[in-house]
């Protein structure tokens, strides 16, 4: 099966309205269409280092309990949680990266291993 979602941890946080504090979130990879309408954005348009939290705020679906997630919650991270979270983007949306389930066809196991390392002559 071809895994779409990734569970990361932030290092420090988000801290909400209330000050709850939520570290785990998911990510999903990226579409052609996350990447290119940012472009589209007036912000951007004005600061093209603002694309990244329009990007991260398409491809983040939680954030802890935070099941909304709009440019406003990724404008409050802590910088070392943005920075943390490009990186995290950025591995796995490579092509490098692209994981696949395999089953042994002795022992019946499932493992996942990166897509090249499966595709790759012996």
């Amino acid at each position: 099966m071809f895994k779409t979602e990734y569970e990361f941890t932030l290092p420090k946080g988000y801290v909400d309205k209330n000050g709850k504090l939520h570290k785990k979130g998911v990510m999903r990879l990226a579409t052609a269409k996350d990447e290119i309408a940012p472009l589209q954005d007036y912000k951007v348009k004005n600061n093209e280092a603002y694309m990244i939290i329009i990007l991260l705020s398409r491809v983040i679906s939680k954030i802890g309990e935070v099941e909304h997630i709009d440019t406003g919650v990724i404008e409050k991270l802590f910088s070392s949680d943005l920075d943390f979270l490009q990186k995290f983007y950025q591995k796995i949306n490579s092509s490098d990266s692209t994981e696949v389930a395999i089953k042994c066809p002795h022992c019946e196991s499932e493992i996942t291993l990166p897509i090249d390392e499966v595709l790759s002559p012996e």
